[in-house]
C-alpha cells in the first residue's frame, strides 16, 4: 500500500465520520446543534476543496492540507 494509499484510506474514513455527525446534527434542532453542524460542513467543504483536482493530481502541497485536516480535531 502506497503512503497516497494509505491517505486516501485515512481521509475517507473521517469524512465518512464527519458527514455522519453532521446528519446528527441536523436532526437535532438545538441551537448547539446548529452552530456544529456548520463546523463540521465547513470542514468537509475544506477537504472538497483540497481534492477538487483529485487523487491523481495529488501534489506534497496538498497532501500537507490533507494531514494537517486529519489532526484538526
Amino acid at each position: 500500500m502506497s503512503q497516497q494509499d494509505e491517505l486516501r484510506d485515512r481521509v475517507e474514513a473521517k469524512k465518512k465520520r464527519l458527514e455522519a455527525q453532521l446528519s446528527e446534527f441536523k436532526a437535532d434542532a438545538r441551537s448547539t446543534s446548529r452552530e456544529q453542524s456548520q463546523q463540521l460542513q465547513t470542514k468537509l467543504d475544506a477537504l472538497t476543496e483540497s481534492l477538487k483536482d483529485g487523487w491523481d493530481d495529488l501534489t506534497e502541497g496538498v497532501a500537507g492540507k490533507l494531514n494537517a485536516w486529519l489532526k484538526d480535531d
